[in-house]
């Protein structure tokens, strides 16, 4: 039996990882999760899998809960999170942590579940983008594996198993294209919110689907790439596949290219992780059909039509706290954005500001990345209050 501990189940990774849990509960066990602010649903999770910790957002719903289900520990707020990740009240043979949890509130539980040495399932990009130097170096430090979650990081993994990392030329990321993909930039101009989120491939959270139309979640997976691979920058390609259908691939030395190929389902990559090294079932879910699908469409990636894949790719090379500004700028912009305060392009705009502002710090300590990460954050909500 994995006892698993998972920051952010009320989400959409968070729900199909619970969707995993439920067709294999001779497997997995939910221990711990945290939730937002969706307490009806919170109250569902609870009755159907009997954690023992379980973390909200704030301390009045979990003075609630509290009351409605006296077995269940509750907390709150960041140390909340950081309980979830930590918990260790129940026996298992393994302990597996999930971060599925949106932005950099991810990083703190992360880096503790690591000093526990618990498989680690990252589904939250931003904890590597943000710190990944320090995330990186603690793992080795403690000897503890970092699983890919997203569908592109792990579809890399898959296909890197058995091989040598030295004979990688490059990486190569495939990207849908987002709600967009059809528009130009003038085209862009006065989209609507409604149309941001109606992504045509993927069932996401509304955040990921923005970034997706704006191509910085592609962004932001070159840099988890880089981290997660320990490969340069220079190595890793974008390109762009409307049917979702290859999920990442890897070339080798002797211009080998191996694919990893799957239909769109979270689902997948999400079980591959919990489930490692073994694969197991993976009940209702549809086989892929390549006779059905009929042909696979790719495209070269175009950095004018998508600035914010270019300034990923720039911050990245930069490294040091540039990373950490260009997440937390579009975290903020794409907040503001879903609340119908700056327009969809605004959001590129926005970040290259806060980018061109910012005084790198070469090797910032965890101090210095959320205190850089609130500045950026508290400087752009003031400008646009």
């Amino acid at each position: 039996m994995k006892n698993i501990y998972l920051l952010g189940a009320t989400g959409s990774i968070g729900t199909q990882t619970l969707d995993v849990i439920r067709q294999h509960p001779d497997q997995f066990r939910l221990v711990a999760f945290s939730a937002g602010r969706n307490i009806s649903l919170t109250q569902s999770i609870i009755e159907e899998f009997n954690p023992a910790y379980v973390s909200v957002i704030h301390e009045e719903d979990a003075k609630q809960l509290a009351t409605l289900y006296p077995k269940v520990t509750f907390g709150f707020g960041d140390e909340g999170l950081v309980n979830v990740a930590t918990y260790d009240l129940i026996p298992a043979d393994e302990h597996f942590v999930l971060s599925a949890v949106m932005g950099s509130v991810g990083l703190l539980p992360t880096l503790k579940a690591i000093e526990m040495r618990r498989t680690i399932g990252i589904a939250n990009k931003e904890t590597l983008v943000t710190a990944g130097h320090l995330v990186m170096e603690k793992a080795k430090q403690y000897g503890v594996e970092l699983l890919p979650v997203d569908s592109e990081h792990s579809a890399i993994y898959q296909c890197l198993q058995g091989e040598d990392s030295k004979s990688v030329k490059k990486l190569i990321i495939t990207a849908s294209g987002g709600s967009f993909r059809d528009y130009t930039r003038d085209m862009l101009k006065g989209v609507t919110r409604e149309q941001a989120l109606n992504h045509p491939n993927w069932s996401m959270g509304a955040k990921i689907t923005i970034d997706s139309a704006s191509m910085m979640n592609k962004g932001l997976e070159v840099i988890e790439a880089h981290w997660l691979f320990d490969m340069p920058y220079d190595q890793i390609e974008t390109i762009l596949h409307r049917q979702s259908i290859i999920h990442s691939m890897v070339e080798f030395e002797d211009t080998s290219v191996i694919a990893h190929l799957g239909t769109p389902d979270m689902r997948i990559p999400i079980q591959f992780a919990m489930s490692y090294p073994k694969r197991i079932d993976l009940k209702q879910a549809k086989s892929l059909n390549l006779a059905e699908v009929g042909t696979l469409e790719f495209k070269p990636m175009d950095f004018e039509r998508f600035p914010c894949l270019k300034m990923a790719y720039e911050a990245g090379r930069q490294g040091g706290s540039c990373p950490t500004v260009l997440n937390a700028a579009n975290e903020a912009a794409v907040d503001l954005f879903l609340k119908d305060k700056i327009s969809f392009l605004e959001i590129e705009d926005v970040v290259y500001q806060a980018l061109a502002s910012h005084q790198k710090v070469v090797s910032p300590t965890l101090e210095e990345i959320l205190a850089i990460d609130s500045d950026v954050r508290r400087q752009i909500m003031t400008k646009y209050k």
